[in-house]
């Protein structure tokens, strides 16, 4: 063994450990993959309760806390932001637009300043 070896084993550096023979993915995986949408039906809709639709009218924009936790609780929310400021209301749809994205619910507008914030689980047709 030469200098450098010993160096280098004293120091902990040295003797990389041998390959093992075993073939890769031998292990048992559950095939437990599902399109996103229904995971966030799963997640976001406790089973065996009906669904509910909620009319909210914020009056002021510490109101999206309102409209949050209904939405997270797997509610379809009714919200009109007639009564808020311009400003206001656009944050408030703005935080709205943006909570359906991300528990991947939709979000339309359904008259002025009347939008509709729908889960995952929920489908809005027109007739």
């Amino acid at each position: 063994m030469g200098a450098v070896r010993k160096v280098a084993t004293y120091l902990g550096l040295g003797g990389a450990e041998q390959y093992s023979e075993e073939p890769y993915g031998e292990e048992e995986y559950d095939d437990d993959w599902m399109p996103a949408s229904e995971r966030a039906a799963k997640r976001w809709q406790p089973a065996g309760e009906p669904s509910r639709i909620v009319m909210v009218r914020p009056r002021k924009y510490d109101d999206a806390l309102t409209v949050g936790r209904h939405f997270r609780e797997g509610h379809t929310i009714v919200m009109d932001v007639a009564t808020m400021s311009t400003l206001e209301a656009t944050r408030m749809v703005d935080f709205a637009a943006g909570l359906a994205y991300g528990c991947e619910g939709r979000i339309e507008r359904i008259a002025d300043k009347v939008f509709l914030l729908t889960p995952s689980n929920v489908e809005v047709t027109t007739a």
